[in-house]
């Protein structure tokens, strides 16, 4: 959410020579390893203020250049085991019958969360087949839900994301109305429920059976089924990062000046598109 003493002092380091920042431009974890969400246009824009900042006390406008760097992760052992005995504790704890390969195992273990998830929130569609649609309709009605109790309103098109931290920053607040269902905790933990599965869709694994995208499904499913942060790690890995080129925001302050909106937009979406293909690349 806004954060203004924060925004100053970022604008505060971009102005300075030869100063850097590091920022994570998506808001937020998606908790897979080949998907990058949507990023805030924050970034580029305090970056074109920090620039138009320059100019007008320097009357020189300055170089700032934006690096485009994915970060991917890599298991470097065999993780057969971790995975294994991951499933083993998760059907313990929904109580279901092991059966089927490892990727058979781990849609039972889905579709019992999703069942349960839904039967929690008073949403139960049998007739629909389509997991990602079941799914998009128990995070839009837990978000409707939330947005009633405490009287906020969201953009049509608005990310859930977007929309689940207004709900998180609202039961920040001493008071607000719910009924004996929709309570303060209740509400939290649906909210916290939406940002762990945001990015998740049916298919994420079986596109590419690899153990990093097996875990990052396993992971955020511990972490719903046994209410936890930050499971243990499943073993060690390895971080490579891949850079692209450094993209001059010089060479679009013209264009910033002509229509702030749109060239922040382009340029976000420019850097985003750069970043996916990257980490699709590196293996």
């Amino acid at each position: 959410m806004v954060d203004r003493p924060s925004v100053a002092q970022t604008l505060e380091l971009l102005t300075q020579p030869s100063g850097k920042l590091v920022i994570f431009a998506e808001g937020g974890c998606s908790f897979q390893n080949d998907t990058v969400m949507p990023f805030r246009v924050g970034a580029i824009q305090m970056a074109f203020q920090a620039m138009n900042k320059v100019l007008k006390q320097e009357k020189t406008l300055p170089d700032l250049y934006a690096v485009p760097i994915a970060i991917k992760y890599h298991y470097t052992g065999d993780m057969t085991g971790a995975i294994e005995q991951t499933l083993k504790q998760l059907e313990q704890a929904l109580e279901v019958k092991p059966t089927g390969d490892l990727y058979q195992r781990l849609r039972t273990v889905a579709f019992e969360v999703l069942l349960k998830c839904e039967r929690e929130y008073g949403l139960v569609n049998p007739e629909i087949t389509d997991w990602n649609q079941r799914v998009a309709n128990l995070k839009a009605h837990v978000l409707q839900q939330c947005e009633q109790q405490l009287g906020l309103t969201s953009a049509s098109g608005e990310l859930d994301r977007e929309r689940t931290y207004r709900v998180q920053q609202a039961l920040g607040e001493p008071t607000f109305a719910s009924d004996r269902l929709w309570t303060w905790e209740f509400m939290s933990k649906a909210a916290w429920r939406v940002l762990n599965f945001d990015a998740i869709y049916d298919g994420y694994v079986a596109a590419k059976l690899t153990p990093e995208r097996f875990l990052d499904t396993l992971i955020r499913l511990e972490r719903d089924v046994f209410n936890i942060d930050r499971p243990r790690p499943k073993g060690h890995r390895q971080a490579l990062l891949r850079v692209a080129e450094p993209l001059n925001l010089k060479d679009w302050f013209g264009d910033y000046q002509q229509n702030r909106t749109n060239t922040v937009k382009t340029v976000t979406q420019k850097i985003h598109q750069q970043v996916q293909e990257n980490l699709e690349n590196t293996k």
